[in-house]
């Protein structure tokens, strides 16, 4: 006799369609992406719907209250236990008033798909410590999501990647493999949120490959809020006035991740401002303008997708479709496009995924797969189910 929880996960399993929330924020620390998305099918069969979307921002006192602990080696453990509870119960806020205002009932979902909080990403190419492996953290306790919401709910996904020999990063290799295959083209799906992750989709499906390639908006959206009192370059309007300090460009892109072979990870422990200013030193750019700052970094982002893509993909690429913020970013577009002027270059709208909700409809899909997938071999990534269980009572 099964107990009641597991009977109504039995049920959700057996069900022909799913009603489930993905939930993303990003290194970012923009807000909460918030995507209620229709399920059928599962594996390569899986069909999708996005009902509804929308990202809720963070608030300057909430990002403040994070950094505390992003990012960083030492760290209160005091705030970091508090901070683990008090976004799941935020998170779980933002889910009840989105469904308010959508006019859905909880009862009437069947699944939250939460990514929780990245506060440190430590593979160990970055972290080099002997005796320790790949490891990864995210705060956001889903037990609070779903005791708060009523709905049953799986997190912290990246552990079971990283136990199965991964580093946790990225994930959008699933999903995209999924969703954005294509049986004659040959794609890139182009991610550029905190970091640029892509995945290479050739239409024979030989040789995928689902990557870190460098920085996305970390570092520029830095510079915004340094120095232009801008939460981030809306359009690269910033970035296009400047010039790009060739010097320096050279000196970021010296480290040894980008020969590093894939797949891989880094995040902002890796690309911070010290190592900006380290660069700077080593290119006697100190004294630079803001202006030209912002243009280098930006050239940066780009050169990084750029030198990733010439030097592992030796087929005609067909499609380049970008996601998260940098797809907005019309200075990193155009620089793309001048590198690949053959290669048509568009948002994932194009194949019917919003390119904003793209990172929470992909985790969205994990729980799917989850509760009626079986482990799909995707390129050199182990072939997992991912996701913990939380269920509301």
């Amino acid at each position: 006799m099964l107990n009641a929880n597991l009977q109504k996960l039995f049920t959700i399993a057996q069900k022909p369609e799913r009603l489930i929330i993905g939930l993303m924020s990003g290194t970012s620390l923009d807000g909460l992406d918030i995507a209620l998305c229709r399920f059928t099918g599962s594996g390569f069969d899986t069909r999708f719907e996005l009902l509804e979307f929308t990202t809720v921002p963070y608030t300057d006192a909430l990002k403040q209250d994070v950094k505390h602990v992003f990012a960083q080696k030492q760290v209160s453990l005091e705030k970091l236990c508090l901070l683990n509870a008090s976004i799941a119960t935020l998170h779980a806020d933002y889910i009840l008033q989105a469904l308010q205002s959508w006019n859905y009932k909880p009862e009437n979902i069947d699944l939250i798909a939460s990514h929780g909080q990245t506060i440190y990403h430590a593979p160990q190419r970055l972290h080099g410590q002997m005796g320790y492996p790949n490891a990864t953290l995210q705060i956001g306790d889903g037990d609070h999501i779903a005791v708060k919401t009523g709905i049953l709910t799986l997190s912290d996904f990246r552990q079971k990647h990283v136990a199965a020999g991964g580093e946790g990063a990225p994930l959008a290799l699933y999903g995209d493999v999924l969703l954005g295959s294509h049986p004659t083209k040959n794609r890139i799906l182009l991610n550029i949120g905190g970091i640029a992750n892509l995945t290479w989709l050739p239409a024979s499906k030989q040789r995928i490959i689902c990557t870190d390639v460098g920085p996305g908006n970390t570092l520029i959206d830095r510079v915004c809020q340094q120095y232009f009192n801008q939460p981030y370059d809306d359009g690269g309007r910033l970035a296009s006035g400047g010039q790009v300090h060739q010097p320096l460009l050279e000196e970021l892109l010296k480290d040894a991740f980008f020969t590093q072979p894939a797949p891989k990870t880094t995040g902002p422990e890796l690309f911070s401002a010290s190592y900006v200013q380290q660069a700077q030193q080593r290119s006697d750019a100190l004294t630079i303008s803001p202006q030209d700052l912002l243009a280098t970094l930006s050239a940066f982002t780009a050169e990084g997708i750029i030198r990733f893509i010439k030097a592992n993909i030796n087929i005609q690429i067909d499609q380049l479709l970008l996601s998260g913020g940098g797809a907005k970013n019309n200075f990193i577009v155009n620089y793309l496009q001048q590198a690949f002027p053959k290669v048509e270059i568009a948002d994932t709208g194009t194949i019917g995924i919003n390119a904003d909700a793209k990172e929470a409809i992909l985790f969205a899909l994990l729980a799917n797969e989850a509760v009626v997938g079986e482990p799909i071999a995707t390129g050199d990534n182990p072939a997992v189910l991912m996701g913990k269980f939380s269920f509301p009572l």
